[in-house]
């Protein structure tokens, strides 16, 4: 996808992103803070800058309320793990992760709120992430496209900032992984959401009707899931 970094007045870094298909212009703040407007192939770059703009008291709102996450002992990560700190007798500063089935393991003998503990803690807790991706939203996704009769389509799974999913002109459906965090109607929306664009690459009527036809409550879950930002977090699923 042609893309374009500028430095906005007022606005800061502004990511402009052209997308097939796309009608509309769409407005993001990713969870590290990222501002992206997503725009039509067609479209000038001069009008996302300008959309962006107009938008100014959005985004310091969105980027002011991204306040860093402090994981702590204990904390659930995902569907099936739990993170833990333990205290380490290796040399000052060492730092050791360790991903098991339902655990990830932090062991060290620097504090557990230090900025290099809570990085190492948020790495191995997206590898904790990524794998439960592949395992729980890859079936989901397959068993709610046999429901609805969608055949045709790949997937993948990424670290996707901006957006919990996306779908190409190619039908290949990419995933965040920072998904598998939701409580599943919301990753059900997404999913049942990235199969309709299989179809319709748009959000036009066509695209809108079929969503409200499998999920009566769409702008219910559509407003709910604006409340979260692809990034590690402890959520209860």
């Amino acid at each position: 996808m042609p893309s374009r970094s500028v430095n906005v007045p007022g606005v800061g870094n502004l990511r402009l992103v052209k997308r097939q298909g796309s009608k509309h212009l769409r407005l993001s703040v990713s969870a590290n803070g990222e501002v992206r407007v997503s725009l039509p192939y067609w479209a000038p770059y001069a009008s996302g800058i300008y959309f962006a703009r107009s938008r100014r008291a959005w985004i310091m709102n969105q980027v002011a309320v991204l306040k860093p996450i402090e994981l702590s002992d204990g904390d659930r990560i995902g569907k099936t793990h739990r993170l833990y700190f333990l205290p380490g007798t290796a040399p000052q500063g060492h730092i050791r992760a360790k991903i098991e089935k339902n655990s990830i393991k932090i062991t060290t003998n620097l504090p557990f709120n230090d900025r290099r503990v809570q990085q190492a803690a948020i790495k191995a807790s997206e590898r904790a992430l990524r794998k439960e991706a592949h395992h729980l939203l890859v079936p989901r996704l397959e068993t709610i496209a046999r429901q609805h009769g969608f055949k045709n389509y790949d997937v993948k799974i990424r670290k996707l900032t901006s957006r919990w999913g996306s779908c190409s002109n190619q039908q290949v459906i990419t995933l965040s992984y920072f998904l598998v965090q939701l409580p599943w109607r919301l990753i059900d929306y997404v999913l049942l959401h990235e199969l309709i664009h299989t179809k319709h690459l748009h959000h036009g009527g066509d695209f809108w009707d079929e969503m409200t036809a499998a999920i009566p409550d769409v702008k219910t879950l559509r407003k709910e899931i604006r409340a979260y930002k692809p990034r590690v977090d402890v959520l209860s699923a």
